[in-house]
């Protein structure tokens, strides 16, 4: 089957200024996935496929379209590049569309390690899939059931070309082991998870940790209860605080702002953290989930200061978005084959703190300790936040029992100026990255 290279894409940017287009850019991605799921030792689900797809997008002056086909021949070519050019003729003007300036493209092409050329056949996914699965039922007799262990690998090339010149590839890919146990007492059943991803398989925790882990965290959950309303510390775990701050990303990013959706807009400069805390966007950690050496847009990744010691100091912006506020695009444009470019994290994280997490919850008299969170009450303009809970009571600076079916609120602007300590146990386990969070005070609505 027909690739895309280099030549091959500079000739579709010349077909479509042959149709009438005054610019373009070309995105490829080709990979191979493969997945496996097992249950009770037998085989659920097993895929493996391989894909190719190319987008294409087309400006006529300041109209433009996105289409995208996986029907790479000749003859298909030609017309899938001739209806795109159609499609941008019949839209509607935008003066702030348009390919960045060709000065800002990215001029170098870092290795940011994150290919792994080690073979993972389907055999090795299975057995790293058993193998965290078969440890948890000896890890306690309460684990009476399995959702299943999943494994997932991913490898391929992405490709992006443009009009003005800029050509650029590489290649990545990432491995995922997840495993759900369910535990019962008292005819009651509590269900967790715990997973592993990485770029490389040699980075993931072994089957057996990820195992025993996922069990510990179910068993953890019986017994659990409400707990009164009231107002108390909250401790989130890492996982529930990268979830908080996955919910500031949302409102740094450039889309949210120039729409007037974000409790952020025009806050650029003022205190909304402690005056000790940093947080940061790195497209160019080495190994990140979200590394890459350009953007979207060709545009240089780079490490984005989001957050200066509690100081809210940039925005993420793609090109559109940065237009939009009249300001810089910071290498955030992430881009889907059939779609255009939005912006996108890359590797977003809270600089670690000092303190251990025991430290953390030895330093709460009363309050709880969120290990998940569930539901969407979020309202991204005004910066309420409500959303259900799950997690420990903590009692003179322990952890007691589990509680569930609360829910937390507060506002997004008082979250984050509250937070009084944070963990030395960040992990980059995502695109979005915490360590422990400690928050002064926030209202549990219980029983």
């Amino acid at each position: 089957m027909k690739t895309i290279d280099k030549n091959l894409a500079e000739d579709i940017l010349k077909k479509a200024k042959s149709y009438g287009a005054t610019d373009g850019d070309v995105v490829f991605a080709e990979g191979d996935t493969a997945a496996v799921r097992v249950r009770h030792a037998a085989i659920e689900t097993l895929s493996k496929a391989r894909e190719k797809r190319l987008g294409l997008r087309v400006f006529v002056g300041k109209r433009s379209a996105v289409s995208s086909t996986s029907d790479l021949s000749s003859d298909a070519l030609e017309c899938f590049i001739q209806d795109t050019c159609a499609l941008a003729s019949a839209v509607a003007e935008d003066p702030d569309s348009g390919l960045p300036n060709d000065a800002a493209f990215a001029q170098d092409f870092p290795a940011l390690n994150i290919h792994d050329d080690s073979e993972c056949t389907m055999d090795n996914h299975i057995s790293l899939a058993e193998r965290a699965e078969a440890v948890i039922f000896p890890f306690d007799k309460r684990i009476t059931n399995s959702e299943g262990a999943e494994f997932n690998s991913g490898k391929g090339r992405s490709l992006y070309a443009n009009s003005r010149g800029f050509f650029g590839e590489y290649i990545s890919s990432s491995y995922a082991l997840a495993v759900s146990p369910i535990a019962s007492e008292h005819e009651k059943m509590q269900r967790d998870s715990w997973y592993t991803t990485h770029r490389t398989i040699a980075g993931l925790e072994t089957p057996e940790a990820v195992g025993t882990e996922a069990a510990r965290r179910a068993i953890r959950r019986l017994g659990a209860r409400k707990i009164q309303t009231q107002s108390a510390p909250i401790i989130f775990d890492p996982e529930s605080a990268g979830s908080l701050l996955g919910i500031l990303s949302g409102a740094v990013s450039g889309s949210s702002l120039y729409r007037n959706a974000s409790y952020l807009k025009d806050k650029l400069g003022e205190k909304i953290a402690p005056d000790w805390m940093t947080i940061y966007d790195d497209g160019r950690m080495l190994g990140g989930l979200g590394s890459r050496p350009y953007d979207g847009e060709g545009l240089p990744t780079r490490r984005t200061t989001v957050v200066d010691r509690g100081i809210l100091s940039s925005y993420l912006l793609d090109t559109y978005s940065a237009r939009k506020l009249k300001l810089a695009s910071t290498g955030n444009a992430s881009r889907g084959i059939g779609s255009g470019p939005s912006v996108g994290t890359t590797n977003f994280y809270a600089v670690a703190g000092k303190y251990t997490p025991e430290e953390i919850i030895r330093s709460v008299k009363h309050g709880f300790y969120v290990t998940d969170m569930m539901g969407f009450g979020v309202n991204m303009v005004t910066g309420d936040f409500s959303r259900g809970a799950v997690g420990i009571l903590i009692e003179n600076g322990e952890l007691t029992h589990a509680v569930d079916e609360v829910t937390i609120a507060g506002n997004l602007h008082d979250i984050f100026l509250n937070i009084e300590m944070l963990g030395n146990d960040l992990n980059f386990r995502g695109s979005v990255s915490s360590p422990t969070m400690k928050i002064s005070a926030m209202m549990i609505a219980g029983s």
